[in-house]
């Protein structure tokens, strides 16, 4: 079981990372290559969470929702919809997560 303390924090997708359906986050003060806007996920303890992502004209857009874990499974609801993952692993350095669906 991953504990809330494992994916709490500000997180940056490393898409370059990405491997089998996985998504790889890295913490958000982590210098990662250059890329045309990155997704992004800030997950804070009291529940409250932002997405961030790229925008029209270049400009990044962010989002305000919440987030939940239930064993595994981390949901993050938000303006779109809610997003639904499997936590495959979780650290102070990597934060990986298989999309499950979103509806």
């Amino acid at each position: 079981m991953v504990g809330n303390e494992g994916v709490v924090g500000s997180w940056t997708r490393s898409h370059e990372e990405d491997h089998e359906g996985i998504q790889v986050f890295r913490p958000a003060h982590v210098d990662l290559p250059p890329a045309r806007g990155r997704f992004g996920l800030t997950l804070r303890p009291d529940g409250s969470a932002v997405s961030t992502g790229p925008g029209p004209v270049d400009r990044g857009q962010a989002a305000d929702g919440r987030w939940q874990l239930t064993g595994k499974q981390l949901s993050v609801d938000g303006p779109s919809g809610t997003a639904s993952y499997e936590v495959v692993s979780a650290d102070a350095d990597r934060l990986e997560l298989r999309p499950i669906d979103r509806h």
